[in-house]
């Protein structure tokens, strides 16, 4: 496997080659996994490039892992569990704060990471991707501090334990913050655990395992293995000695893993896709809502679970927020990720840009109204997964880009005539991950919320609530993440009857 890059390959002690950069480092464990403690060599040696979406070009590889490494892991996780699960609360709060450190530590190294492996623009590398795993560890931390273990209800005493071995698969699209908002949880309520990071963008996960390993965490609590979804995820999911499968992802992937999951009953926490939609009452500030709901939905490249990519307009406005929406749109810069006035970087893989131009051709196709961006490159791009921002008008929500999950920067707009049919049209989806309401009225936004069936609703735009339960209604999954609820998703509940007595 070749990359473009200049350097040398060298062998790895794993008997993989890697490529050696010049004048970085040897990034010696891209082709190991964190097992037990311990950086050590695949047990069949198959390497994968890892790809620069900003190049189309290999730059480093990664082992995949096979049966064999995942029963290691699983292994190493069972044995650890006895003993961690004993930790007294204030010792797992030590060894969070201690990961905390250390990740803030390479908190340059993660960003940097990120910006490769996904196309983040690097200032949005840094003040949002790794950002977020700051939060959310910051926040697991502030909820643990107060929460109880323990409730003496009557004679019976409430205990509520962690579950077990915990195998948790994130996505590329937010690496950090869904690694986090699994691995903070995890170590809060006492569980051990094996992750799986995606093998689209791995090395910021890598990255997370050697922040884990300097923060002293006991051997087999954490573990690491990369790998493909069939090879290493469907084998975890359904592993007989993994008491609990956290997974973000697609609903495909999501259907899959609760199917293998079943066999051994056990608990699984799912966090899939959306399909949002942004209410604009007739009483917004209108320009700044539709201008905003833009920038909203094509954040990270439009690759966001809750963006809002269906935007519900007044029909008597409906050209008004063509006209706005098209000006924001086009003043997002699309291009290099490492240039400081890029706004919008590329999409992930050369899959993903496929898939996003054949959603748009289906736009196009089916009648919706182009208002700016489409098919191709944006000009000057003649190479790297770059989309066009893409509106769409006069969009009717059984379009197929009103129905799929897009996961690029594509917005439809779609015109309601009342506020009964924008709550219809609003929760005519599969999914129910999150809406979004934009009014002058708090109080009219209130009640139109309280009627969207989402497991979030954002009320004009508002800051970022890391203690906020996030998580889907319907086929965007279950269980509920961040703080004091995602630690919930890792414990089982226990009635010590006659306790009191």
């Amino acid at each position: 496997m070749t990359s473009g890059l200049a350097g040398e390959t060298a062998m790895s002690d794993s008997g993989l080659p890697f490529l050696r950069l010049s004048g970085r480092s040897s990034m010696s464990n891209h082709l190991k996994f964190f097992i037990d403690g311990a950086w050590m060599a695949p047990a069949i040696p198959v390497a994968l490039d890892v790809i620069d979406p900003s190049t189309e070009e290999a730059y480093t590889q990664i082992a995949l892992g096979s049966k064999a490494d995942v029963d290691k892991a699983v292994a190493a996780a069972k044995a650890a569990f006895p003993a961690f699960s004993q930790w007294p609360k204030a010792e797992r709060l030590a060894l969070l704060k201690r990961i905390l450190a250390e990740y803030e530590k390479r908190y340059e190294d993660i960003a940097q990471a990120v910006s490769r492996e996904m196309g983040a623009p690097l200032a949005f590398a840094r003040d949002a991707q790794a950002a977020a795993g700051q939060g959310h560890l910051k926040a697991t931390i502030e909820a643990l501090e107060r929460y109880e273990f323990t409730e003496p209800r009557g004679s019976t005493m409430i205990v509520k334990e962690p579950i077990g071995v915990c195998a948790l698969i994130t996505p590329w699209n937010w690496p950090l913050n869904q690694i986090t908002c699994k691995v903070g949880p995890a170590i809060a309520a006492g569980c051990t655990m094996v992750l799986k990071p995606s093998e689209i963008a791995p090395i910021s996960g890598i990255i997370f395992a050697e922040v884990m390993e300097a923060a002293g965490t006991p051997k087999g609590v954490f573990n690491l293995v990369n790998g493909t979804g069939p090879d290493v995820g469907q084998v975890m999911a359904g592993h007989p000695d993994v008491d609990m499968v956290s997974f973000t992802g697609s609903t495909r992937a999501g259907v899959i893993v609760a199917k293998t999951a079943a066999d051994t009953v056990k608990r699984v926490a799912q966090e899939l896709g959306g399909k949002s939609p942004n209410i604009i009452l007739p009483d917004a500030e209108f320009e700044k809502a539709v201008a905003d709901g833009v920038t909203a939905c094509f954040g990270n490249s439009g690759q966001s679970c809750d963006a809002p990519t269906r935007m519900l307009v007044p029909a008597g406005r409906h050209d008004q927020a063509l006209q706005v929406a098209k000006a924001a749109a086009e003043k997002l810069k699309t291009g290099d990720p490492r240039a400081e006035d890029t706004d919008l970087g590329p999409v992930v893989s050369k899959v993903q840009f496929d898939k996003i131009q054949r959603l748009i051709e289906a736009g196009i196709s089916e009648g919706a109204m182009l208002v700016t961006g489409g098919p191709g490159r944006p000009e000057n791009l003649n190479r790297g997964y770059y989309v066009r921002p893409t509106v769409f008008g006069h969009v009717t929500n059984d379009m197929t880009i009103a129905r799929e999950e897009i996961f690029g920067p594509v917005l439809s707009i779609l015109p309601y005539d009342s506020e009964d049919q924008a709550v219809e049209i609003a929760n005519d989806t599969p999914y129910g991950l999150a809406a979004y309401v934009q009014s002058g009225d708090i109080d009219h936004a209130r009640k139109v919320a309280s009627r969207l069936r989402a497991g979030s609703v954002f009320v004009n735009y508002p800051e970022w609530d890391l203690f906020a339960p996030f998580g889907g209604y319907k086929q965007s999954g279950n269980g509920r993440e961040y703080a004091d609820w995602g630690i919930h998703d890792f414990l089982e509940v226990k009635g010590i009857v006659g306790y009191g007595a």
